[in-house]
């Protein structure tokens, strides 16, 4: 039986002109894709079940030719109550930078979980995604804050020392001199004028020792830095403890042989004569007898006026009222000291009868005896 004809199709005419729709015909080949799949489309030789690719063509259940309507889909035409009606993919663009899935679907890509941009038809189309970022993980923020922190204090410490070692803000410009008896300040400030305009913290004791070393009166010494601009120094000087007689008069020397002055006479210190006895100064002998005599209190220094020595055993001191300290070797040369203080303050108010005291002999301190 032969099918009725079919009634040709008027595509509807929308507010603003002619109909927009286009026909093409189609030859449909029964072996492209299983009527099943496709929408029902009446044709002229009968029903037959006809789908149209996305590129267009369409596969029908029996060889057919058919007649399909394209509308243009301008926003103002309806969908035909028939079929629905089916952009052309080549004109269709993307106006959204993430698609929603399809309905039914629940499943997620990889890539889409990481938040990575992956390529779909609508970045082919030059559509632009939005890129999902994770939070940064708070132990590498706060190794982050550290670094940044190190580098700021490496920057504020180069900065300072820069300060420091290359601007005149802190140079050395007053040097200040305590404690010189002997010496005058001036001496000690001359000595140490190399370091004027020296950045004042690396100014060292060392230094300071370097430059006053050449002076003999100078035993020790110790500096502080004293900000912004000032140097101060102290002074130890070597204390004079005899007089050793020359040819020309005689020599200062301290309690370790070094001779520190020169004298005309003995009434410009009052300290012993040493008479040397033909032995040199760096004698092991004399320099017993300056070692004894450096151990001294000041008191009983000044009241000596000889002193001398056969050996490093047998050191004698003799007291300007001509009386005699049998003082022996160096050994407990401090306990000796004492000792022979207590004796002559004693012997200065002797008790009533007793003869006057000649002779005090420490030279065993724990058994004292005076004559």
């Amino acid at each position: 039986m032969a099918p009725s004809p079919r009634k040709p199709r008027v595509p509807r005419v929308g507010p603003s002109g002619p109909p927009q729709s286009r026909e093409e015909d189609y030859e449909a080949s029964f072996d492209q894709a299983p009527s099943d799949q496709l929408p029902p489309v009446r044709g002229g030789a009968g029903e037959s079940s006809v789908g149209r690719s996305s590129g267009g063509r369409v596969s029908v259940g029996r060889s057919a030719k058919v007649t399909v309507l394209h509308p243009v889909d301008d926003g103002a035409d309806e969908p035909d109550e028939d079929q629905p009606l089916r952009s052309n993919p080549a004109r269709e663009q993307p106006t959204k930078a993430h698609r929603a899935p399809s309905k039914g679907s629940h499943s997620l890509s990889p890539a889409r979980l990481l938040g990575r941009r992956t390529p779909d038809a609508g970045s082919a189309a030059g559509g632009s995604r939005d890129v999902l970022a994770f939070p940064v993980p708070r132990a590498k923020r706060i190794r982050r804050r550290v670094v940044l922190v190190a580098v700021a204090l490496v920057a504020v410490v180069a900065a300072v020392m820069g300060l420091v070692l290359f601007t005149p803000v802190l140079a050395v410009h007053t040097i200040t001199v305590e404690g010189t008896k002997m010496l005058a300040p001036a001496q000690v400030q001359e000595a140490l004028a190399p370091l004027k305009g020296k950045p004042l913290p690396l100014v060292g004791p060392s230094d300071v020792s370097r430059l006053v070393a050449p002076i003999v009166q100078v035993k020790s010494v110790q500096s502080r830095a004293v900000p912004p601009n000032t140097l101060l120094v102290t002074v130890v000087e070597r204390v004079p403890v005899a007089l050793v007689k020359q040819t020309d008069g005689f020599s200062v020397v301290d309690g370790d042989g070094v001779q520190i002055a020169t004298a005309k006479d003995q009434s410009a210190y009052p300290v012993p004569v040493i008479d040397p006895q033909g032995a040199h100064m760096s004698h092991d002998t004399f320099l017993a007898v300056t070692s004894v005599l450096s151990a001294l209190p000041q008191d009983v220094l000044g009241q000596l006026a000889t002193a001398s020595a056969q050996s490093v055993d047998s050191v004698q001191l003799k007291l300007s009222n001509g009386q005699t300290v049998v003082w022996g070797n160096t050994q407990d040369r401090d306990l000796k000291a004492k000792v022979l203080e207590a004796l002559m303050k004693s012997a200065q108010n002797p008790p009533q009868g007793q003869a006057p005291v000649n002779v005090f002999d420490v030279s065993t301190p724990w058994h004292p005896v005076t004559r």
